[in-house]
C-alpha cells in the first residue's frame, strides 16, 4: 500500500463526514458572480461564478500527508495550488498542483535574496472540489521519491538556481537535487500525472500515488544526487531559462503527447536578450517515445496590449496551455495584473526542432529578433478568444485555465500562499503578514465559443 494512503483517506474522511477541522475546512468568502446579464442569452464574455478556498493552516494539512514535514508553518495557510487545473471525471472537481511553497524577496546589501520560510513544505498534487461559493479540498497526494521522501520545493543546483535562505534572509538552506518547483498538471489515463517544473526546467511523470517515475530535463543540465530517475531528453538550449522562469504551463492532446511552454523568453545570448524579447518556446513531447518531437516559436503581443498599466516587456509570462482538439491550444499571455487568452493551432510546417535557433551560437538568436516571421522563422498563429482584462471579478496572477464546456471556462488564479515579499512579509515574532490575496475559482462564459 502506499505509504501516505491514510493520511489521504484522512482528508477524504474530514470532508465527508464534514468534520469543520482547519486542515479541510474551506469557507466562502466569495459572493455571486458579477458580469451584465440579461434575459437573452448574452454575447460578451462574463464571469459567471466565483468561488474561494478558506484557510488550512499549512502544517496541518502537510503534517496530515507527510507526518514531520513541517515543524513551524509561520502562520501560513495553504495556497499556491493556483499553479495550474485540470478537469477531474466529476463536475465541478478539479486537480490543482501546488508550487514550491511559500517564498519571497528580501534584499540584503543590495542582493535579492529568495527565502523559504516553511522549508520542509512538500509541493503536492490536490483535488479540490468547487461547491457555490466555496472550494474544498477533497483529496491531496505528496509528491515524492523513490525511496518514499519528500521532493520538498528547494532549488536543485548551486550557481545555477537562486540560493535559498531562511524566512528573513540571514542564514543559508540547503540545496536539494529532489526540489521541484512544480507549476503545469494534467492526468493520463492511466491515472498517473505528468507536471511541469521551472528549475530544470523539467517534465515530471509521476505515479498516482505521487511517486516521482522521472523526470526529463535538459541536455547537459548534469543533475546529480535526486532520489528518482533523472533523463536528459529535452534540448539542451532550455538551459538558458531565466531564474524563475522555466516551464510553467502544460497540455495533454487527446492522443496523449504533451505541450510544454516556457514562462519567458530565453536568455539567449543574454539576460538583456531575454528580458527584451517577444518570442518564447513552446515543446511538444511524446510519452510513448520519452522525446521533444516538436518545437515552436510563440509570439507575444507588445506588453501594454496586453497590459495597459505596464510597460516592462519582461512581465510578459506564458502560464496556461490547454489542449482545444488534437492540433490546437488555447494559450494564455499574462501580467500579473491582466491575462488573454489566444487560440493557436500548432501546424507541422512551424517546427524549428533542430534547427539553428536550437544553438546558443546563432546570432541573432531567436530572441534577439524583433519580426521572427519576417526573418523567416515560422511563427505560431493566434487569434484572441477573450481578454481577462476586460471582465468584472477576475482576479490577479492567473495561472490556470480549465476548459469546462463549449463556451465556458475555469480559471485559478495563484495567491503565492499569502505571501509579500520584503521584510515586512513577517512580523517580529517571524509569523506571516497575510497579503488577504485568496485562491479563488472563477467561471468565464465566452458565448461566441473558444
Amino acid at each position: 500500500m502506499f505509504p501516505h494512503a491514510a493520511g489521504r483517506r484522512r482528508v477524504r474522511r474530514y470532508v465527508s463526514a464534514g468534520v469543520p477541522l482547519a486542515v479541510i475546512a474551506a469557507v466562502a468568502v466569495a459572493g455571486t458572480a458579477t458580469g451584465a446579464q440579461t434575459k437573452d442569452r448574452p454575447t460578451e464574455p462574463r464571469v459567471t461564478a466565483t468561488a474561494a478556498l478558506g484557510d488550512i493552516p499549512l502544517a496541518e494539512f502537510s503534517n496530515s500527508l507527510l507526518p514531520g514535514t513541517v515543524d513551524d508553518d509561520r502562520g501560513v495557510d495553504l495556497g499556491g495550488i493556483g499553479s495550474d487545473i485540470y478537469p477531474a471525471d466529476r463536475e465541478g472537481e478539479f486537480w490543482t498542483v501546488t508550487d514550491r511553497g511559500p517564498n519571497g524577496l528580501i534584499t540584503v546589501d543590495g542582493t535579492k535574496r529568495r527565502t523559504f520560510p516553511v522549508p520542509g513544505f512538500d509541493p503536492s498534487i490536490v483535488k479540490i472540489r468547487v461547491s457555490g461559493a466555496t472550494v474544498k479540498v477533497i483529496d491531496a497526494i505528496p509528491l515524492t521519491t523513490s525511496s518514499g521522501k519528500p521532493v520538498t520545493g528547494l532549488p536543485n543546483q548551486e550557481g545555477r538556481d537562486e540560493a535559498p535562505y531562511t524566512y528573513d534572509a540571514k542564514a543559508p538552506l540547503r540545496y536539494d537535487a529532489n526540489g521541484l518547483d512544480t507549476e503545469g498538471i494534467v492526468r493520463a489515463k492511466d491515472g498517473s500525472f505528468w507536471l511541469v517544473d521551472e528549475y530544470g526546467p523539467s517534465l515530471v511523470h509521476v505515479s498516482a500515488h505521487g511517486k516521482v517515475l522521472t523526470r526529463y530535463v535538459p541536455h547537459g543540465l548534469q543533475l546529480r544526487g535526486a532520489d528518482y530517475p533523472v533523463v536528459e531528453a529535452l534540448p539542451g538550449i532550455l538551459l538558458h531559462r531565466k531564474l524563475n522562469r522555466g516551464f510553467e504551463a502544460l497540455a495533454q492532446l487527446p492522443g496523449g503527447d504533451l505541450v510544454m511552454a516556457v514562462q519567458s523568453p530565453l536568455s539567449v545570448p543574454d539576460k538583456n536578450a531575454g528580458d527584451a524579447s517577444l518570442t518564447a518556446r513552446l515543446l511538444r513531447f511524446s510519452p510513448m517515445r520519452q522525446a521533444v518531437t516538436a518545437e515552436y516559436a510563440y509570439h507575444f503581443d507588445s506588453v501594454n496590449e496586453v497590459d495597459s498599466s505596464e510597460d516592462d516587456t519582461s512581465e510578459l509570462k506564458i502560464s496556461s496551455v490547454v489542449a482545444l482538439n488534437g492540433d490546437t491550444l488555447l494559450v494564455e499571455e499574462r501580467t500579473d495584473k491582466a491575462a488573454r487568452l489566444q487560440r493557436v493551432p500548432l501546424t507541422p510546417d512551424a517546427n524549428i526542432l533542430g534547427t539553428a535557433w536550437d544553438d546558443a551560437a546563432t546570432s541573432p538568436s531567436l530572441e534577439q529578433l524583433d519580426d521572427p516571421a519576417a526573418s523567416g522563422v515560422p511563427v505560431l498563429r493566434k487569434r484572441l478568444v477573450v481578454d481577462l482584462g476586460t471582465l468584472d471579478g477576475i482576479p490577479g496572477k492567473i495561472e490556470g485555465i480549465a476548459v469546462t464546456g463549449r463556451d465556458t471556462l475555469a480559471i485559478i488564479n495563484d495567491n503565492d500562499f499569502g505571501m509579500t515579499d520584503g521584510v515586512g512579509a513577517f512580523d517580529a515574532d517571524g509569523r506571516l503578514v497575510d497579503s488577504g490575496v485568496e485562491t479563488r475559482v472563477t467561471y468565464v462564459q465566452v458565448p461566441k465559443g473558444l
